[in-house]
Order: structure tokens, then C-alpha cells, then sequence
């Protein structure tokens, strides 16, 4: 994922400082602290603040639609679009707004509800605007995504929410014209809206745990709930007012599950989007195992890599029981001496046989190998640091501005399914030729691609391991791969658990980050306590893969602390292969 260069007088420095700042399990999980997440690029904004903190309700459901629009997406299968493992026997449907300026949120935040719900069951995704009266009988639950105010519902969805006849999650806006539908809403769901709430609510508090709300999503408030009947409702989740006080950021009440605002907007480390990601893998599979699988994977290895820096790391890691995988770039490439004097250097795995050795004796010690990219930087050109192989974007565009934040680009100009598949070909033949086994598990570059580029991953690797980037006008009507993407409205995500993602592939977790002693391009330093604070949010997902990657150059001490803290939390590390077959 990202590489930082250091001195050897540098790296002792960090390891003083890693025997200094050790942590416990015990202590490793503060209370999140108020956060804004406006240097993140990869980050979805929140919908357009509402015209009014009480919607007003139409008189005779005038903006409702009674006839659907033609149906434009079709329905896919159950082995079609489900991670392995999923429910076979569930489906669940995805429904989001499609008009307003800001009709592309609506199709983004159905691709993170898709992602997340094909852990648990297939999926069909497409515009509430073309519901169809009992269309929702099809399938095991129902997901609305509100982000358009006053988006024109049809009436034959509204009353088959309120038949009861299938479980609902609703999202954000336009619960009002559900309630206003239904003459006993109140009675029938122990619970009504209030109004929109637009006070700073910094925390959400699920399953006893406290959870980050970014402070860039408060302009577009919480529609709050209150229960009416206890016996018919319950708060799942309340969100915390920076005063102390609170409000229901989530409430059940009969079918229908209610969370006050879509919780894919600015999301960090530590996030609500886990309460959500929860929420949504019951609703697609409520029989969800909850297992307690932890992995690890060894970072940004290459011919340029430090054999006895590899070994150390193997050794460790085998010692505690501890299988990880290992991500290797296979050419390492510094075309103008940035590191080397002014001397370009470009060496293949078959040219570096000690690093080669090195490579398997960590196989021998529980490691298995997957492809970072090929290079890991791209040209001849700083993209955006140094040029250097683990330094930079392969497969994306990008540069530093002037506040020294990473903006994305697009993809390079000679970006295309022949180039990608080139560059794939060329890394694993430089496997073979090293006499190595050829990976079957791929990681792009700084979690970057086209969505091109994701398409040749998908035919050409078994899985990939990641966090996944995407692009407004990808999904059309539902339809993910119909559209052309536009690069201009990227968001990227992380998941909790292996899931089946737009572009295809089964896709296996990395959410908790790596250590980064110190702080670069806003972003602030990261250290094992940071990194186990985050497993202690996102235990709350029903079988959550606490997953993280460690760079070797940074010895084994933050290394240790990272492996022990979670296995303290009753985390057991398995191999990537036992969580990509589900």
C-alpha cells in the first residue's frame, strides 16, 4: 500500500520509540476523539443538506410515483455476484435514488451497500423508481437508500415495506412518505421521526462500543426517531451530541430497521460504517457465522528488499504460530537514481537471488506470496513522490498540491485491458523465471486502478486483497461495467469481511491499516495502539477479519505488539487462501 523511506540511523530511532510506546490490549482502545477526514480524497461525501430540519409532508402523496419507470436492470443470480461463502439461499435487494444533481451519490452508496451485502447473500441493485409492485417477494431483504430529499417514491413501495412481509433497512430521507402512507405507522412500528437533527454528534455508540461520526457529516444532520412503544421498538444505536446528550442513530421497530443518515460519507478508521456494515450482512445472511480471524500481510517486498530484514520477520512470525502472506512487487525499478546516486536500477526477482532465498524461507515459515503490481510506480516520472518501485501509484495517476495532500488524476494515458494484462503477464513471468510458484491473489498498487484495470485483475487472479477504488456512471440502472466511469467522482472503500465487489472479484479485507511512525501528506502518524483502537470498532461487525500490513523494514517490536494485542482480543491469524474461500 504506501512506503515510506528511512535511514538506518532512522529505523533505529522507530524502534527506540516502538519499545517506548508499547501498548496492552487493555489499552489499546481510547475513546475516539473528534475527527474530519477533508484531506481524504477516496472519501464519498454526504448528501446536500435538507431545505428544512421538518420535511414537509405533500398533500395527497402528490410526489409519489404510482407508475415505476421501465425496468432497465436485470436480475442477477445468486452465484453471480456473492462472495464466497454467502448464503445461497438469500437475495437481497438494493434500492437508492436516481435523480437531483446529486443522482451519482445515490448509485455510489448502493455500490458500498452492494460490496458490503455480497458477504451474506447475492444481490440486485437499481433505482427505487423502477420498484414494480411485490417486486420485493423475490428476495430474502430489502435495502432503500434515502439521499435525495423528497426523491418521488412509488406507492406500490411504500405499501409493501409496510406489509411486513420482508425485512427493511432504510436509509435516511424520505421515511416521511413511508409514515405518511400508513394512517397507524406509529402503531404499527412503535416509533415516528422528529425532524432533522443538525447539532455535532462526533460519536455513535453500537453494540457498547463508541464509533467515529466525522465532523463534515453534521451539516447534513440525523433525522432523529423517538419510540413510542418500547415493546414494539428499540434503539440499536444512538449518536452522541458533543453536550453529552444523545439521539437514536438507529431504531427497529416490526420489519423495518431505520439508521438517520447513509454512513458512507467521510468515513475513518474507527467508523459508524461499521455499525452499518453490520446491519446489512445480518440483513443479507442473518445466519452470519462469527468468526474470529485475524491475517497479516508482509508489505512492498522486491529485489531492492533487505533479505536478513525478511527473514527476521519470518522468524518472528513463525514463532507465534502466525501464517501471513506477503505482497511482492517483482521488478523493482528506480529509473533515475533516487535512491542509488543518480545510477538508475532495475532489477527482476530472478536478478536478486539472495532476496529470492529470502522469499522462500518465509515460505517455509508460513508465508504465502501474492503480486503488488508489477513495478509499483509508473514511467520514469514521480507519480507522485520519487519514481521508485514501493514508492508510488502503478496503475493511477497522481501528484501532491501545494496542502500537500495525494489528489488522484485518472488512470495514464495509455491506460487500457492490453496494457494492464501486459504489465499482470510481465510480473507473474518474473515469478517463474525467480523459480517461483506463480501468486494467485493480487494487490494493486496504493489501492489504486482504472476500472479497467480491476476487469483484467478479475480474469486474471483467483482474488485480490485490498481496499477497492470506484467511479460515479460505473453502475447505470444497477448495472455495474454498462456505464463509462467517471474519474472526476472517485471513492474508495475498505471491508470488514470478504466480500464480491462490482468489478468481480472475491475481495479480501485490509481495514486496520499499517504503522506509519510519523505523519505524511495530513495524515498523522499510526502506531500499534492506533491500529488495534480501530479492531476494537470494528469487532463489532458479525465476523469481522481483522486484517493488517506491516512493512519489514520496520523490525518486529510495533510488529509484536500489533500480533499479540489482537490475538489477546481472542483474534486467531489464518492464511488469506482460508478467508478468500469464504
Amino acid at each position: 500500500m504506501t512506503a515510506r523511506r528511512w535511514t538506518r540511523a532512522g529505523v533505529a530511532a522507530l524502534l527506540a520509540l516502538a519499545a517506548a510506546t508499547a501498548v496492552t490490549p487493555a489499552s489499546a482502545a481510547p475513546a475516539p476523539q473528534l475527527v474530519s477526514h477533508a484531506a481524504d480524497t477516496r472519501s464519498l461525501p454526504a448528501p446536500p443538506a435538507p431545505p428544512t430540519s421538518v420535511p414537509r409532508l405533500v398533500s395527497g402523496l402528490g410526489k409519489l410515483l404510482t407508475n415505476p419507470l421501465p425496468l432497465l436492470s436485470s436480475l442477477l443470480g445468486p452465484a453471480s455476484n456473492a462472495a464466497p461463502g454467502a448464503n445461497p439461499n438469500q437475495r437481497t435487494l438494493v434500492l437508492y435514488d436516481s435523480t437531483g444533481p446529486y443522482a451519482w451519490l445515490g448509485e455510489a452508496y448502493a455500490v458500498e451497500a452492494a460490496n458490503l451485502i455480497s458477504h451474506g447473500s447475492a444481490y440486485k441493485m437499481q433505482p427505487v423508481a423502477q420498484y414494480t409492485a411485490n417486486e420485493m417477494a423475490g428476495y430474502t431483504g430489502v435495502v432503500y437508500l434515502g439521499s435525495t430529499y423528497d426523491e418521488p417514491i412509488p406507492t406500490a413501495f411504500l405499501d409493501d415495506v409496510l406489509s411486513g412481509s420482508r425485512p427493511v433497512i432504510w436509509m435516511n430521507d424520505n421515511l416521511w412518505q413511508l409514515t405518511q402512507r400508513s394512517a397507524n405507522f406509529t402503531a404499527q412500528y412503535g416509533f415516528t421521526w422528529t425532524g432533522f437533527d443538525f447539532s455535532n454528534t462526533p460519536t455513535v455508540t453500537y453494540k457498547n462500543t463508541t464509533l467515529q461520526r466525522d465532523v463534515l457529516a453534521a451539516p447534513s444532520g440525523l433525522l432523529a426517531t423517538t419510540i413510542t412503544d418500547p415493546a414494539k421498538a428499540s434503539s440499536l444505536a444512538v449518536a452522541n451530541r458533543a453536550d453529552g446528550s444523545s439521539l437514536n442513530w438507529a431504531v427497529r421497530g416490526s420489519n423495518l430497521t431505520y439508521i438517520g443518515e447513509i454512513p458512507f460519507s467521510y468515513v475513518g478508521f474507527n467508523d459508524r460504517y461499521y455499525a452499518a456494515a453490520d446491519l446489512l450482512t445480518l440483513l443479507a445472511n442473518p445466519a452470519t457465522p462469527n468468526r474470529k480471524r485475524a491475517l497479516v500481510r508482509i508489505e512492498d517486498v522486491s529485489p531492492g528488499s533487505d533479505p536478513t530484514e525478511l527473514r527476521q520477520v519470518a522468524d518472528y512470525l513463525h514463532s507465534a504460530g502466525v501464517p501471513f502472506s506477503v505482497a511482492v512487487i517483482p521488478q523493482y525499478k528506480d529509473p533515475n537514481g533516487y535512491y542509488n546516486n543518480g545510477t538508475a536500477q532495475n532489477i527482476s526477482l530472478a536478478g536478486a537471488p539472495a532476496v529470492v532465498s529470502a522469499l522462500r524461507y518465509m515460505q517455509s515459515h508460513g508465508g504465502t506470496l501474492e503480486m503488488h503490481g508489477y513495478t509499483h510506480q509508473y514511467s520514469n516520472v514521480a507519480n507522485p513522490y520519487s519514481g521508485v518501485s514501493g514508492d508510488d501509484f502503478e496503475f493511477y495517476r497522481a501528484h501532491i498540491d501545494s496542502a500537500n495532500n495525494v489528489v488522484y488524476d485518472g488512470p495514464p494515458a495509455e491506460d487500457s485491458a492490453l496494457w494492464a494484462q501486459s504489465r499482470m503477464t510481465m510480473g507473474k513471468l518474473n515469478f517463474t523465471l525467480a523459480g517461483l510458484p506463480t501468486p494467485t491473489v493480487f494487490e494493486p498498487p496504493h489501492y489504486a486502478a482504472s476500472a479497467v484495470d480491476y476487469q483484467v485483475v478479475a480474469s486474471n487472479f483467483a482474488a485480490r486483497y485490498d481496499r477497492g477504488l470506484y467511479f460515479g456512471g460505473w453502475c447505470p440502472n444497477g448495472s455495474c461495467g454498462s456505464g463509462t466511469p467517471d474519474y472526476s467522482k472517485l471513492y474508495g472503500q475498505y471491508f470488514p469481511f470478504l466480500v464480491r465487489d462490482i468489478y468481480g472479484s472475491p475481495v479480501i479485507p485490509e481495514q486496520l491499516g499499517n504503522v506509519e511512525p510519523v505523519p505524511y501528506n495530513n495524515h498523522p502518524a499510526r502506531l500499534p495502539a492506533d491500529i488495534l483502537a480501530t479492531a476494537q470498532s470494528t469487532s463489532v461487525v458479525t465476523d469481522t477479519v481483522q486484517s493488517f500490513f506491516y512493512h519489514p523494514y520496520l523490525g518486529t517490536s510495533y510488529l509484536r505488539q500489533i500480533v499479540t494485542g489482537l490475538q489477546g482480543m481472542g483474534y486467531g491469524f489464518v492464511t488469506a487462501s482460508a478467508v478468500a474461500a469464504g
